[in-house]
């Protein structure tokens, strides 16, 4: 089974964490199954960019985006070349290493 190496995140995961998923779950499924507690405002249902994750390592094996998740994409904060929604991106074979943004959208406005 592949492997999800969550770096270590100030709030959500201090630790960092490493679990083995099954091919086909989604970043956000497999996070949350784990509690590790990555926001996810609209209940997954690819209408905001709260799950904003950064594949470090593997972003090659996902499948690639679709363009709904690529437009909410554009306004996530911090978005990088290998950005994805959590709540879209399926394991496939291939481990993957993690980064949650510091910040969401939803931080950003409430902190301000």
């Amino acid at each position: 089974m592949p492997k999800l190496i969550f770096l270590p995140h100030e709030e959500i995961c201090p630790e960092g964490a490493l679990i083995e998923v099954e091919s086909g779950t989604t970043i956000c499924n497999a996070a949350l199954k784990n509690d590790i507690e990555l926001e996810h405002a609209c209940d997954q249902q690819t209408a905001c960019t709260t799950c904003h994750v950064i594949i470090r390592e593997g972003f090659d094996s996902l499948e690639e985006a679709e363009e709904i998740e690529e437009d909410l994409l554009d306004r996530a904060w911090g978005l990088e070349v290998e950005s994805r929604l959590s709540c879209q991106a399926k394991v496939a074979n291939e481990d993957l290493v993690i980064e949650i943004p510091r910040y969401t959208i939803n931080l950003a406005s409430e902190n301000h």
